[in-house]
Order: structure tokens, then C-alpha cells, then sequence
């Protein structure tokens, strides 16, 4: 159907776009005004003079954290944790999907076993006996405690389930008349043509395990096995100085509390703003189909 391009409706198209500029900028002056803190003078970040653009520009700041080597380590430690732990859940969610995307005819009970997944969203069991849990598995202040508990991401699952219930049943059943397996269906057939929700499920699977602080200062005991964001919080949010030197504390005569804060914070949140535009094309896509129940 035409529509006609009447004043009425122009003016509503402009409006929303305007609507959108407007948003769009609210949600990146705050990043622009923490990258302008972090390259200014330490008086200037400290009197609350930066707005959007450096005053007295300087490099103190990132000199500073570049000569930590408790931020370098727990960059390495983050790093480690996003390869391995995507990783995980991009081979457990597929191998879990995928039988859960065939109908009840093909598999038992099918209809039940969502349930029992989607239940683990709503409920868990709580703090305590997860903390529990991981101790008895011996796993405390390893990498294996910040990965394996969140090994099935559920959301995840449920989308790229849905992704596969949208994809023609004609090319699987193609497959198994050419005599091709489940398994070859699976990694040869379904995998690549889904790979619009496979991009959307590893941007998920990234800024969840970037992000993610909690689980490091529960699962570590020691502040050196500290992941980025875990490091973050204790001295950045908590500004617990008993881990400063007496060498930090004469580099800090050159830089503010404002200045450290707006580095580190930039810094860590570098490497998702230049993976999301690799994985932007994907990511409307691969969110609407999987989100969309056949």
C-alpha cells in the first residue's frame, strides 16, 4: 500500500527523527563528558569545570593506569574470562537450542523441558547456595567460577530457539534425504543461516561477561585474581586505598580522584564500543526473528 506523503505525516516523520537525535545525544554526552575528565588537568576535573570538552589537556591520567599492573592484570583476567566464557555459551546454547527448536512429534516432552528452562529464569536458589555449590566444586578463585555458573544462558537459548523455528523446513528436510545426520544438519545447515542470531546471542554473551563485577568479588578471594569490572569497584566505587603503594600515591599528586575514575571507566568500556558496530548489522535482525514465535 502507497502511503501519501501529506503535511501532516512529514511533520510526524521529522518529529521522530528529532525525537531520536535527541535521545541519541543524551545517551552519549554522559561518555563524551567522562572521556573530556579523564584528559584533563587534575584542578579542572576536580573543581567540576569539564563539561564536553578536555580542559588543560593531559595524559596523566591514562599514564597512570597504564602503569598499573593491577589494572593490566585484570584486563588480562576479563579477557580471558569473555573468550572462554563466550565461548561456552555459544556451544551450550546452540547444542541446546537446536533440539529444543524441533516439535513435539520429533522430541518428547518438548514442551516441558522449555518450562523447566524458562523456570530457572524466574527462580534460582539463591546466594548463599551457589557460594556453596562452587566451594564444594573447589572452583573458589579460579576462572572456572566466573564461567561455569552462567554456562546456559537462558534468554539466549529461548531466542536462538525461535530463530531455528523460523528457518524453512523444507532445507532440513532436504538435508536428511541427501542422507546428511543431525549433527551435519546442525553445523553445516542451521548454523550458518542463523547467523544473524548467532551475532545478537555473542554481543549478549560479551557484555554480560565484560560487565559483569559481582561474581569476581564473590568467587575471589585474593584482589589480584580480580576481574576488570570487579577491580573497578573496589577502587574506583569503594576507593579502597589500602591497595595503593607509596609509588601510587605520588603519581596521584598529578592526577585527581575525577581523572582516575573517567580513564578507567572509558577504558573499560573501549572494547564493547568497538566490537558492537562489528555486530550492529546483525544485531536488529537477529533480535526481531528470534523474538518472533512461529
Amino acid at each position: 500500500m502507497v502511503q501519501r506523503n501529506s503535511p501532516g505525516r512529514t511533520a510526524f516523520v521529522y518529529a521522530n527523527y528529532a525525537l531520536l537525535v535527541l535521545l541519541g545525544l543524551l545517551c552519549i554526552f554522559p561518555l563524551i563528558q567522562v572521556l573530556a575528565i579523564s584528559f584533563s588537568s587534575s584542578s579542572a576535573a576536580a573543581s567540576g569545570l569539564v563539561k564536553f570538552f578536555p580542559v588543560d589537556f593531559t595524559f596523566d591520567a591514562y599514564k597512570y593506569v597504564a602503569t598499573k599492573p593491577e589494572f593490566i592484570r585484570s584486563f588480562g583476567i576479563t579477557l580471558e574470562r569473555v573468550v572462554l566464557g563466550v565461548a561456552i555459551n555459544m556451544v551450550v546454547t546452540v547444542l541446546l537450542a537446536y533440539p529444543l527448536s524441533k516439535d513435539a512429534s520429533q522430541l518428547r516432552f518438548r514442551t516441558g523441558f522449555v518450562w523447566l528452562f524458562v523456570f530457572t529464569m524466574l527462580f534460582n536458589g539463591g546466594l548463599i547456595p551457589t557460594y556453596v555449590v562452587i566451594k564444594n566444586l573447589h572452583m573458589l578463585n579460579s576462572i572456572w567460577a566466573l564461567v561455569l555458573p552462567g554456562a546456559v544462558p537462558i534468554f539466549n537459548v529461548i531466542l536462538l530457539l525461535n530463530f531455528f523455528r523460523n528457518i524453512p523446513k523444507e532445507l532440513l528436510e532436504a538435508s536428511y534425504i541427501d542422507g546428511a545426520s543431525q549433527w551435519s544438519t546442525l553445523w553445516r545447515i542451521v548454523v550458518p543461516v542463523s547467523l544473524p542470531a548467532l551475532a545478537t546471542i555473542t554481543l549478549f554473551a560479551t557484555v554480560g561477561h565484560w560487565n559483569a563485577w559481582f561474581d569476581g568479588i564473590i568467587y575471589m578471594n585474593q584482589p589480584e585474581k580480580y576481574p576488570l569490572q570487579s577491580y573497578m569497584q573496589t577502587i574506583i566505587v569503594a576507593r579502597d586505598m589500602s591497595n595503593l603503594s607509596l609509588d601510587d600515591i605520588e603519581k596521584l599528586k598529578n592526577v585527581s580522584d575525577r581523572n582516575i575514575k573517567a580513564a578507567q571507566i572509558f577504558l573499560g568500556s573501549l572494547p564493547i564500543l568497538l566490537i558492537y558496530p562489528l555486530l550492529q548489522r546483525f544485531f536488529m535482525t537477529g533480535i526481531v526473528l528470534g523474538s518472533v514465535k512461529e
